[in-house]
């Protein structure tokens, strides 16, 4: 059974950055697409990123282009979110995603990891 461990998360200053990254075991998941997901508290999870498993295809949320950047290692079963320039709003859990194919609709991911809190402060 698939399984994905994202680490990476902490507190930071806004303007500051933050790198996530997302290990997946027990499965192929190099043709798979790999999500980022995020949920504030009180709030819906909400799509933050993905990439298609060529790496080739990526698609953000608007309020995060420009400032995150997806990327994968088929070949060490990775994806990451590089976070730059970070604001209050971004503070959320963000889940790491893999699904067969290439959407930003969470209901079509296969694969869900833990999560990892990512706090930005003032």
């Amino acid at each position: 059974q698939g399984q994905l461990v994202e680490s990476g998360g902490g507190l930071v200053q806004a303007g500051g950055s933050l790198s996530l990254s997302c290990a997946a075991s027990g499965g192929t998941f190099s043709r798979y697409g790999m999500g980022w997901f995020r949920q504030a508290p009180g709030k819906e999870r909400e799509f933050v990123a993905v990439m298609d498993w060529t790496g080739i295809r990526t698609s953000y949320r608007d309020s995060v282009k420009g400032r995150f950047t997806i990327s994968r290692d088929n070949g060490a079963n990775m994806a990451y979110l590089r976070m730059i320039n970070l604001k209050l709003e971004d503070t959320a859990v963000y889940y790491c995603a893999a699904g067969r194919g290439y959407s930003v609709q969470e209901d079509l991911f296969d694969y869900w990891g833990q999560g990892t809190q990512v706090t930005v402060s003032s």
